[in-house]
């Protein structure tokens, strides 16, 4: 239970299924602030105390587990690894993997509990192979896609019961059921950069590294920056140069060579790729097998592509995920998500990109 309105409609929703229900929020940060400073934040002590009066309405008993180094460990750490490493994580993912259904999960199931339930928007049904993680109802607040590195036994264990629903319908049963959570803003991404500033939180963690800005067709030099840790692929704003002295076209970050702390910039053409080479692979189910027809999607909230996917089986297996029509701006270090109609197959971690 977050303190958001989600968790707790999922919560009510989980009592009247018959379920019995315990509440649990995620302490995940060393020093929570009194109060959320935006909209982005969350883990605050406000939030733990909304959390507590909707258990308290609820009628169910209310816990906080401390969580707090496993996260700083497992995804504040690992963030800021990869942007040093020049690549472009996405922490949501990473939190969902190994703090809510790995260090949650675990722990719950050793303390004898069954499942885990969360505000998710996403739906689980039951196949043929088993439980099947499919899109929600409400594709404007689906979150299918940071779902996606779920395997076969961790669905096998949560539900989401706002899967049917939309984010209206939701707010009103929380106001019908009497949360004062009901009108309380969402928390955006990414949770422990409340201030929205991640190349300032990132110079500050890893320091200013002064480099070069380089074009990508001549190689020039065509200006400088702080770190190339402050750049992610297919950005456009602040890259600091002085467009008259190009051909006055728009720039882009097209590639970053975090060893040489380069930033190479080009136009808008050098963006697209329709070829994705994708590791630290995660099957939602059984593995497809061959080359398959299915639907890739590299952004939370982006649009799925029409792709063929295989598995190149090895030591540590990858996926090549051929696209139909290119796209920009896809990074290392973002996630492919493999789906089959509103089915999940499963994702991976984008490790190379280029043009089929």
């Amino acid at each position: 239970m977050s303190g958001g309105v989600d968790s707790a409609v999922a919560a009510s929703r989980m009592i009247e299924a018959g379920h019995e229900v315990v509440g649990v929020h995620l302490a995940l940060s060393r020093s929570a602030a009194t109060l959320r400073e935006s909209a982005r934040g969350c883990c605050t002590i406000e939030d733990a105390g909304d959390a507590r009066r909707v258990a308290d309405r609820l009628g169910i008993p209310f816990y906080v587990w401390d969580l707090a180094s496993r996260f700083e460990r497992d995804v504040v750490e690992d963030f800021a690894a990869e942007y040093a490493a020049g690549r472009t994580p996405n922490p949501c993912l990473r939190c969902n993997e190994r703090i809510k259904f790995a260090g949650l999960l675990d722990k719950a199931v050793a303390l004898g509990f069954d499942a885990v339930a969360t505000g998710h928007y996403a739906q689980i049904v039951d196949g043929p192979a088993g439980r099947e993680l499919h899109r929600a109802v409400d594709a404007a607040k689906d979150q299918s896609y940071v779902l996606g590195v779920l395997d076969a036994d961790q669905l096998a264990r949560s539900f989401f019961p706002l899967g049917d629903s939309t984010k209206t319908q939701v707010r009103a049963e929380a106001a019908e059921r009497g949360f004062a959570v009901a009108r309380k803003p969402d928390s955006h991404d990414i949770c422990f950069i409340p201030d929205g500033d991640t190349r300032g939180w990132l110079n500050r963690r890893l320091g200013e590294r002064p480099g070069e800005l380089v074009d990508a067709v001549t190689g020039a030099v065509v200006g400088s920056h702080t770190g190339a840790h402050g750049f992610t692929v297919g950005q456009r704003r602040g890259l600091g140069i002085d467009r008259s002295a190009l051909d006055g076209d728009p720039r882009y970050v097209v590639e970053i060579d975090a060893p040489s702390n380069r930033v190479v910039i080009g136009t808008a053409d050098l963006l697209g790729v329709d070829l994705i080479v994708g590791d630290h692979v995660r099957w939602c189910g059984p593995a497809p097998s061959g080359r398959v027809s299915l639907g890739a999607q590299v952004r939370a909230h982006g649009e799925e592509v029409p792709a063929t996917a295989e598995v190149v089986p090895g030591p540590s297996p990858t996926v090549r995920v051929v696209l139909e029509r290119r796209v920009r701006g896809v990074a290392p270090g973002q996630s492919v998500v493999l789906y089959e109609g509103t089915r999940v197959v499963g994702s991976a971690t984008i490790s190379e990109t280029g043009r089929a």
